[in-house]
């Protein structure tokens, strides 16, 4: 079979974060018919793996095949050089069970300090994308933007850790980026060039 998503296609997006999934949907432009893990009441299997493509294709291929239906997962987070990459693919546990991330930007910064680094700022997202077909192929692809974290937190927009991290070249954080601006160069819309040029 060709590895080609036609638009309109229905596709699952294995997450249950809503921020990500708005998220997707705009990267995506809207093309395809989106309905999310959370949506479809599929549980959220255990990150067993050791890498973002690793978790990544570990989601897509679970919803695939609960669903049925072709799914795009996305494993992403933060890396701080100083702190040897982490939290990495456990940024999100950084954020404990109820996803407070404002807690997690705070221990990024503690642990900072503790380790005698709050001068080396330096940081990178990593975003790993896989869709899979049920009982099919995948296809998986990684991005990735450089930048520098910015303590306190600025901005209400994006998600995550995106009011402490600046994009290389830039001023503003993630977080105080409109949409359109932080989607042009984020880490999830280098990964889904890729992907777009692999299957559209």
């Amino acid at each position: 079979m060709a590895l080609k998503l036609e638009p309109g296609t229905r596709l699952v997006v294995a997450t249950h974060n809503p921020g990500k999934a708005r998220e997707l949907a705009e990267i995506l432009e809207n093309r395809f018919v989106l309905v999310t893990a959370g949506e479809l009441g599929l549980a959220e299997p255990d990150e067993t793996e050791t890498t973002f493509v690793g978790n990544a294709l570990l989601k897509a291929r679970a919803a695939a095949e609960a669903s049925g239906l072709p799914a795009l997962a996305d494993d992403s987070g933060l890396s701080v050089a100083a702190l040897d990459g982490a939290p990495g693919i456990y940024s999100a546990r950084w954020a404990g069970p109820g996803r407070d991330f404002t807690n997690a930007m705070k221990k990024v910064e503690e642990r900072l300090e503790e380790a005698g680094a709050a001068g080396d700022l330096a940081a990178w997202f990593t975003c790993a994308l896989a869709l899979a077909w049920p009982g099919g192929p995948a296809v998986v692809v990684e991005g990735r933007v450089d930048g520098t974290l910015a303590f306190p937190p600025r901005g209400g927009r994006g998600f995550g850790y995106d009011p402490i991290f600046v994009p290389e070249g830039g001023a503003a954080t993630f977080g105080e980026m409109a949409p359109a601006e932080k989607d042009a160069m984020s880490h999830r819309a280098r990964a889904f060039a890729k992907l777009k040029a692999a299957l559209l």
